[in-house]
C-alpha cells in the first residue's frame, strides 16, 4: 500500500527539492535517518527506498494515522517508526527508543499542502473552514487567538510573523469585527483593511493567515529548538538538510547554520575564525539551494523553496535549547 493510498486517494503530495534533499543526506542501507517533517511521507519514502531506517516525527495526528497504515500494510522490513511528537523533542524520543545517534535529519518547515488542502483544517482561505489553524489539533486555535487577544498583541504577531507593515490596521479591524469564526471571515477582514482588489498580484490576506499561523503553532520557537535537537543527535559526518519557504524561517537556519560552524559578527564567511570560542559544530555548509525553473512548473509551492544543508563534526554539541542534552 502507497502512503497515497492509505491516505483515502486525496490529491499526493510532491515533496519540495526532492532530489536535492536526498542528495545532501545521502542515505545509506543501515542509516538511521530522522525526518522531523513528516507529513505526507515524501522525504521518508525516499529515504526507506535507499535502504535506511526511518525515524518521522509530526504533531499532525492525521499524518500519523495515515503513516500507521501505510507502515502496517508494507512488505518491507520494518524500518519506519513514527513519532506523534514535536520535532523540538526529537533527542529525548530518541534517547527513549535506544538511539543515540543518528546519520541524517532532514525538515520541511512549515504547513504542509495536505493541511493546506483540507478547509476543515483552517489554514487557507482559498476554501471557507473553521479559523483553526492548529498543527497539532489541541490547544489555543486561531480564532481563540483572534477573538481573545489584545489589539496590541495582534498587531505584534501580524508585523512579526507576517512582515505586515500595516499591522496595527490590519488589527484594529480585527478587533472591531469579533468574532471571527471561519477562514473567510478573517480574509474579508484583513481585505478590506487593506482595500483589496480583485485580480491583484498575490492576496493580502496571505501575510496575515500566515502570522497567526505561524504564533498559533510557535513554528519559529519550534524550529530554533529542532536545529539544536538535531546538532545533539547528529553523529559525525551526519547530515542535515532544512526546507524552509519563507524568510523569517530561512533566516533562523542560516544564522543558526553560520554560528554552529564558527562565523562570527564582523568576519569574513571565507576566512577561519581566529578569535577562539567553541569549535564548530558543522561544516561544508551549503549556498541557498532552489527549485528549478522545472519543478516550480510542475509544483508551484516549491518557487518559495529554499534548502541549506551541512556536515555535522566530531565537535561536542552546544548546549541544546528545549532539553538536557
Amino acid at each position: 500500500m502507497t502512503l497515497r493510498q492509505a491516505q483515502g486517494e486525496r490529491t499526493p503530495h510532491i515533496p519540495v527539492l526532492l532530489d536535492e534533499v536526498i542528495a545532501a543526506l545521502d542515505p545509506q542501507p543501515g542509516d538511521v535517518i530522522v525526518d522531523a517533517t513528516f507529513g505526507a511521507g515524501g522525504y521518508t519514502r525516499a529515504i526507506l527506498d535507499a535502504g535506511a531506517t526511518v525515524h518521522a516525527f509530526d504533531r499532525d495526528p492525521d499524518a500519523i494515522a495515515a503513516g500507521r497504515r501505510w507502515a502496517e500494510a508494507s512488505e518491507e522490513p520494518p524500518r519506519l517508526v513514527l513519532h506523534h511528537r514535536r520535532f523540538s523533542e526529537m533527542l529525548s524520543a530518541m534517547t527513549e527508543a535506544g538511539v543515540a545517534r543518528v546519520d541524517g535529519v532532514t525538515m520541511d518547515i512549515g504547513v504542509s499542502s495536505m493541511q493546506l488542502d483540507q478547509a476543515g483544517r483552517g489554514f487557507a482561505f482559498s476554501a471557507d473552514g473553521p479559523l483553526d489553524m492548529r498543527m497539532s489539533q489541541e490547544g489555543e486555535s486561531a480564532a481563540d487567538f483572534l477573538n481573545s487577544a489584545r489589539e496590541e498583541d495582534i498587531a505584534n504577531v501580524l508585523y512579526l510573523y507576517g512582515e505586515e507593515r500595516q499591522s496595527r490596521r490590519v488589527a484594529r479591524a480585527i478587533v472591531a469585527a469579533r468574532p471571527l469564526e471561519t477562514t473567510g471571515d478573517l480574509a474579508r477582514v484583513v481585505r478590506k483593511a487593506l482595500g483589496y482588489r480583485a485580480g491583484a498580484p498575490k492576496d493580502p490576506a496571505t501575510r496575515s493567515f500566515q502570522a497567526v499561523r505561524i504564533h498559533v503553532n510557535a513554528e519559529l520557537e519550534e524550529l530554533a529548538e529542532g536545529l539544536s535537537a538535531a546538532e545533539a543527535l547528529l553523529r559525525e559526518g551526519g547530515r542535515l538538510a532544512v526546507v524552509s519557504f519563507h524568510s523569517l524561517e530561512d533566516r533562523i537556519v542560516k544564522r543558526f547554520l553560520r554560528e554552529a560552524a564558527g562565523a562570527q559578527a564582523g568576519t569574513s564567511r571565507h576566512l577561519p575564525d581566529t578569535r577562539g570560542g567553541p569549535a564548530p559544530t558543522f561544516a561544508r555548509l551549503s549556498k541557498a539551494i532552489r527549485a528549478s525553473d522545472a519543478e516550480t512548473a510542475r509544483n508551484p509551492r516549491a518557487r518559495s523553496a529554499t534548502l541549506r544543508a551541512a556536515i555535522r563534526t566530531a565537535a561536542p554539541a552546544r548546549h541544546h535549547r528545549g532539553e538536557a542534552a
